[in-house]
């Protein structure tokens, strides 16, 4: 019988990713709907080490495979690895990160243990009683059909962006086992790490060897350049239709350097052309929760609003007093922004250089 929520936990270079403590977090609140356990997945290479924090944040029990063919992300011995823990471990859900090896890993898996995936989710569910709530609060589903809910329903909702985030759908997987999902970085909050928490590691021996190799890696090359991802970013200046073109990021980055933060956008500048896709927040991109998020021509589509609306303090720059990101902001300027932006960071300047002064 399949049973506890297995999280695969995604390292690079011997380090544990932020997806993954956010995952096992999440996956607390489920088990403890379910009656059952967390453990963690660990795969790499003299990595055993790793394991009490996965415990702190919540593991009860860390599967670790460690194999000098898991010191580097390779497909096949990974997803072997996870293949050989599914067969002889019979999970009842499995939770990886939806980043770029969760996504390699997870539908190669989920074709060779024969079982259903949904992907890039923003929202799980067991407990009927708060999917509802949350039907009540985020759709505008009848309420004679959200009360027609089978309660006793014990299956994994998984709640994705479908349709280019114009809708969202909630998926189950009732006939096969695990019931498998990938879930954005950022979008499950993470908890508290408790030192004191204790946990059962158990090493792993599933028989991987150079053979499982199919690609060789002949050499590492680490980016020199940091990259920067905005879901950990305090303060953001976000852009939108109304800067105009590529070049309208340019004064919102001075804002972003002054601020100590950093730029993004919504979907539209990234659909143009204007930005990289990965400064994208939104159903469609990333869900953020800065301290600051200044939104600038921002019109505040439902889309965009998903993620980022648990942003602590919204100011919101807009030459339209009722658009929706202006009802949302905590603060709100009616203006052009291409005057209001560099305004701001004139101020925050004389701000700073008045500080450094006294």
């Amino acid at each position: 019988m399949s049973k506890d929520i297995y999280v695969v936990v995604e390292q690079r270079n011997g380090n544990i990713q932020k997806v993954t403590y956010e995952l096992i977090s999440e996956a607390t609140k489920l088990a403890a709907d379910l009656g059952e356990q967390v453990v963690a997945v660990l795969m790499g290479y003299k990595i055993a080490d790793k394991a009490q924090s996965l415990i702190h944040y919540g593991a009860q029990k860390v599967l670790v495979l460690d194999a000098p063919v898991l010191e580097h992300y390779t497909t096949e011995p990974y997803v072997r690895g996870i293949e050989y823990v599914i067969k002889n471990y019979e999970p009842n859900i499995v939770l990886f990160g939806a980043s770029s090896i969760g996504r390699d890993m997870a539908p190669r898996i989920a074709g060779r243990v024969h079982t259903g995936l949904t992907a890039d989710c923003t929202r799980l569910d067991v407990e009927v009683s708060k999917y509802q709530e949350y039907l009540r609060k985020a759709t505008n589903l009848p309420e004679e059909k959200i009360m027609a809910l089978d309660t006793s329903d014990r299956n994994l909702k998984m709640t994705r962006p479908a349709f280019g985030g114009n809708v969202m759908a909630t998926i189950v997987c009732r006939n096969y086992r695990p019931q498998m999902a990938t879930v954005r970085p950022g979008v499950m909050e993470l908890g508290e790490k408790d030192t004191s928490r204790t946990g059962e590691v158990v090493m792993v021996d599933a028989g991987l060897t150079e053979a499982d190799m199919n690609v060789e890696i002949l050499d590492v090359v680490k980016q020199t350049k940091k990259a920067v991802d905005i879901t950990d970013a305090k303060i953001l200046v976000s852009g939108g239709r109304g800067v105009g073109g590529p070049e309208g990021y340019n004064p919102l980055r001075e804002l972003a350097a002054e601020l100590g933060g950093e730029v993004s956008s919504s979907r539209i500048g990234v659909d143009s052309g204007w930005i990289e896709k990965d400064r994208q927040v939104g159903q469609t991109g990333k869900t953020v929760h800065p301290e600051l998020y200044i939104a600038c021509g921002i019109s505040g589509a439902i889309q965009h609003q998903a993620g980022m609306e648990d942003s602590e303090f919204i100011l919101a720059i807009n030459t339209d007093k009722f658009c929706p990101m202006m009802q949302l902001a905590d603060l709100g300027i009616v203006g052009d922004l291409k005057k209001i932006v560099p305004a701001l960071t004139e101020a925050v300047k004389a701000y700073k250089a008045k500080k450094a002064a006294l």
